[in-house]
């Protein structure tokens, strides 16, 4: 089997690829993310996680690289990426009140021996409660999810704030979705388990 690398400075991804079993590195990749005029949510996830294999490309000949990138889309339409602060992830909050917030996750296998990369976006849908903006200071205060789009951690406290969630994979919803990734790398020959 070629080296696993993951693509991502992220500790929840981490985790959720130690579930695998596989033995992997990571490594930060350094790329804009800057969203394109006119680019849909599908289609900046889905740039951002091939762009963050590539990006490693050359420094790991012979490495099956994974990219994945997230973001979360209101009802509305308005994309909505890390919130970094307070403000911004109390304002993330009080859209998301009472209604749905699709995440859409991107993900990119690529196979530097071979040139070939795979990618995929895997939505998942979560329906908030209505929510106080007392509730919603609380969460933060506690779980101080500031750099998770859509201002939650939902393998947390961010779980309380939903009424439901819809989805083929809740993995997609922490940004690393294992389902679809597993296909990717059975695709490439890795035997898993």
């Amino acid at each position: 089997m070629p080296a696993l690398l993951l693509a991502s400075s992220s500790p929840y991804r981490r985790e959720l690829l130690d579930r695998l079993q596989l033995p992997f590195t990571w490594q930060s990749p350094s790329i804009d993310e800057t969203r394109l005029a006119g680019e849909t949510g599908i289609d900046l996830v889905r740039r951002l996680a091939e762009a963050k294999a590539r990006a490693l490309a050359d420094q790991h000949p012979g490495h099956l690289i994974i990219g994945s990138d997230q973001v979360a889309i209101l009802s509305d339409g308005q994309i909505l990426g890390k919130p970094h602060d307070l403000p911004r992830a109390q304002q993330q909050l009080r859209a998301a009140s009472g209604s749905s917030v699709t995440f859409l996750t991107g993900l990119a296998l690529l196979d530097t021996g071979s040139g070939r990369c795979q990618v995929d976006c895997v939505p998942f849908t979560v329906h908030f409660r209505p929510l106080d903006d007392g509730q919603i200071l609380r969460y933060l205060q506690r779980e101080q999810p500031f750099d998770c789009a859509g201002s939650f951690k939902s393998e947390g406290l961010g779980i309380s704030l939903f009424r439901s969630t819809q989805g083929e994979d809740a993995t997609s919803l922490v940004g690393l979705p294992l389902i679809r990734l597993v296909d990717m790398l059975l695709n490439e020959g890795v035997e898993i388990p």
